[in-house]
């Protein structure tokens, strides 16, 4: 990312001068840089400048209104604690507020704290918000808090590296394109991360952890979900609710009570991701069809699949913990198809000792009854050419990652 390149006067803010004084005489262009002290007041940003802290400066609300509001394009903000917010969920009170049209803004480096919306941005293009830490009002019910940082109506948004956790939901996203979220942690919240509507987004090496929900994509499309880290949510890891047309690889869904939650989901593909040491592993069900789910890895879930529909649903080529099959060829592919949850699947979580006998006779002969009669097995994902080996080779150090929320 470039360096903000102003290119006008610099302005000083010192200890018991006003910051809002000073950003109503800048023009445009200007840097108001603020010294270190304890500033209560509201500032309102109507023209393109730079307001820039120095040390860290605290900006305080005083628990009314919002602390900062953005009326202008190309407007950055750096370098401040930005905190106590007004608690008005209708009027949207925020630590900065951004209003529609005022693109281009950069927000960086700020720490912004006890405020109800960390962030409320609506109706830009190309912002920029980076290296933020925010948290919410801690004290509110989860449900009267705001969102860490909310979009709505914004079109090339890069939200990275920032640090979100007691607001209500992290980063929430609604009608709202061509956005890149990367390098974010986000913890302890509602959901992780709640997209709505939105399209032709990248969520790329983000961690959600110790949510109720880590990471929930509702009616998307053209969605990149990879390299992340979903762990320890007290729900689902990833929730693919009404999604089209997506790819989600290379992701860590670990220790959660579902790891992926898939519903309403077709022509996506699902490949090489660590489903490890959730209570179950994939809850599939309404209708998710003609995905492409393959080069996974299936490990130690306490229910590996939660399947609910009329016939089988086939995923090849993918890795199950507790497959009974044989290799004889030795080429890394099962010589029999995997189902997920027959009987032996669900003996083997009953009664772990089970493991011990898993390539005995009577076990297999178990198995293969299993497969023969059609009134010990319902519907389920079936893998034709179940993989061996798992792919991720470090998939241990993922084991106990449980929710403490």
């Amino acid at each position: 990312m470039e360096a903000i390149k102003p290119s006008g006067h610099e302005r000083i803010v010192r200890p018991g001068e006003s910051i809002a004084a000073a950003v109503s005489a800048a023009r445009p262009g200007d840097i108001v840089s603020v010294e270190r002290w304890l500033y209560t007041e509201h500032v309102v940003i109507d023209k393109p400048i730079t307001l820039r802290g120095i040390g860290k400066p605290t900006l305080s609300g005083a628990n009314i209104g919002d602390v900062i509001r953005v009326k202008a394009p190309d407007v950055a903000i750096e370098g401040f604690i930005i905190r106590d917010s007004g608690s008005d969920l209708t009027a949207q009170n925020a630590g900065i507020y951004v209003e529609p049209g005022s693109h281009r803004a950069v927000i960086r480096n700020n720490v912004l704290a006890y405020t109800l919306f960390g962030m409320w941005l609506q109706g830009v293009k190309d912002i920029q918000v980076t290296n933020n830490l925010i948290t919410g009002k801690r004290d509110f019910l989860s449900s009267q808090r705001g969102n860490g940082i909310q979009l709505y109506n914004t079109l090339g948004a890069r939200i990275i590296g920032n640090d979100i956790g007691f607001t209500r939901d992290g980063i929430y996203v609604d009608v709202s394109h061509h956005a890149l979220f990367q390098g974010n942690k986000i913890h302890h919240l509602r959901y992780g991360t709640h997209y709505m509507n939105s399209y032709h987004n990248v969520w790329e090496n983000n961690e959600s952890y110790l949510n109720r929900g880590g990471l929930a994509l509702m009616e998307v499309r053209n969605q990149v979900v990879r390299n992340n880290k979903a762990w320890g949510n007290s729900d689902h890891g990833i929730m693919l609710r009404t999604l089209q047309d997506s790819v989600i690889e290379n992701n860590v869904v670990a220790g959660n009570s579902r790891g992926f939650f898939i519903y309403d989901a077709e022509y996506n593909s699902i490949k090489n991701n660590l489903v490890i040491d959730n209570q179950i592993g994939v809850h599939l069900w309404g209708g998710s069809i003609n995905n492409q789910v393959e080069g996974n890895d299936f490990i130690r879930n306490r229910d590996q699949i939660k399947y609910v529909a009329a016939k089988d649903e086939y995923w090849d080529g993918n890795y199950w913990s507790n497959y009974v099959g044989w290799d004889r060829n030795g080429d890394d592919i099962g010589d029999t198809a995997y189902e997920a949850n027959d009987v032996v699947d669900r003996l083997t979580w009953k009664y772990p000792l089970m493991k011990l006998l898993l390539n005995s006779p009577s076990v297999q002969t178990l198995h293969l009854v299993a497969t023969q009669f059609p009134v010990l097995r319902v519907p389920s994902v079936v893998d034709r050419h179940p993989r061996m080996r798992p792919y991720h080779a470090d998939w241990r150090k993922w084991i106990g990652k449980k929710s403490d929320y």
